[in-house]
């Protein structure tokens, strides 16, 4: 079994063609020879993501997904310039070489970075890594330690502070997603009403220093060194990056941190081996979180709530496609359950929150 990311075959309906693409990137990437092949890594539901392969070069390209697209996501231009930019103050963001904004080349804009090779956990850990529960722990810490570092990057310095609009972060983020929930909702899909309605009321006001926001901070986002499975060498997933409350971004993190004695149902949506023994809980991830980032964080339950219900929009958006034909990837049949079990734990938070 190879532990190092590996790609398969593209999906039907997701293809990229070669012979287009060749001309693009040895016009824009000095030195390249032969003919590429092109593979497409399984995981993500959001932008798709290609291995590009040159007889001695690999590349991953970045593009949008097929059909019915959120306004003002999926930017590539956005996400390549974090890459570059952003590395000078947090050097795990790979590489970007190219953002093609010409979209006859394969029908969208795309970009293309360095291949990061290393491990990436998705459900569970290998057993091959022989990680026991006092390792499995270690890098937990590891884990949030970069997430902690990520937060406390001078994002002046990095040139990316006009990234997006600390001020007033939290409100629009309440009324951002239940905007976008709304616009996105199916016939089969909750309201959501009284957790919308809870979030408003309870909100509290944005933390007095702003941070770069990942909004996707997760195990299978982030690359493990194949030599030393205990070392992140590597984040991905950039494209919803912004500047903001950084206490927003732990609750989105949290929303998908399933750990080992949560319920059966909930255990099913689990992407991320955060049950493993030795994987902190919710609550010892928020502590350590605040010991290592020196922030105090007194109002948990709403962080992690609004992580459940901004989740439950990602979730909604994606089932928009799949339910409208926009896309036949059969992953996202299941979404709507998935939505549906997302806001049973919200009124869950909500039924024995003290705020």
């Amino acid at each position: 079994m190879a532990l190092t990311d590996q790609s398969t075959a593209v999906r039907s309906g997701e293809e990229l063609d070669a012979a287009r693409i060749d001309p693009y990137l040895k016009a824009h990437i000095p030195g390249l020879t032969g003919t590429p092949s092109i593979s497409q890594f399984p995981g993500g539901a959001s932008n798709l993501t290609y291995l590009v392969t040159y007889p001695e070069q690999e590349f991953v390209l970045r593009r949008p997904p097929f059909g019915h697209k959120a306004k003002s996501a999926h930017d590539m231009g956005r996400e390549y310039r974090i890459l570059n930019q952003l590395n000078a103050g947090f050097p795990y963001c790979p590489k970007a070489y190219a953002h093609c904004t010409d979209e006859s080349v394969i029908g969208a804009e795309f970009y293309v970075m360095e291949r990061v090779k290393g491990i990436i956990l998705r459900s569970d850990i290998p057993a091959e890594l022989g990680l026991d529960p006092q390792k499995t722990r270690a890098l937990c810490h590891n884990f949030i330690d970069k997430f902690a570092d990520l937060h406390q990057v001078d994002y002046a310095a990095c040139g990316l502070a006009d990234l997006g609009k600390p001020e007033g972060y939290v409100a629009r983020q309440i009324s951002g997603w239940s905007d976008r929930y709304d616009k996105a909702r199916t016939p089969d899909a909750p309201a959501w009403d009284s957790v919308k309605a809870w979030l408003a009321d309870k909100q509290p006001a944005d933390h007095p220093t702003p941070a770069i926001v990942h909004n996707d901070y997760r195990f299978d986002n982030v690359i493990l060194d194949a030599q030393d499975p205990m070392q992140i060498i590597g984040v991905l997933d950039w494209e919803l990056t912004t500047l903001g409350d950084p206490l927003m971004d732990l609750g989105n993190t949290l929303a998908y941190w399933i750990q080992a004695d949560d319920p059966a149902p909930v255990q099913l949506m689990r992407r991320q081996p955060s049950n493993a023994p030795g994987m902190l809980t919710r609550r010892e991830f928020v502590d350590y979180y605040a010991e290592r980032a020196g922030i105090q964080v007194d109002n948990f339950d709403f962080y992690y709530t609004y992580g459940l219900f901004r989740l439950a929009g990602i979730v909604q958006q994606i089932y928009y496609r799949f339910f409208h034909g926009q896309t036949q990837d059969k992953r996202f049949a299941p979404f709507i359950h998935m939505n549906t079990l997302l806001e049973q734990m919200s009124l869950n938070v909500i039924k024995h929150s003290t705020l």
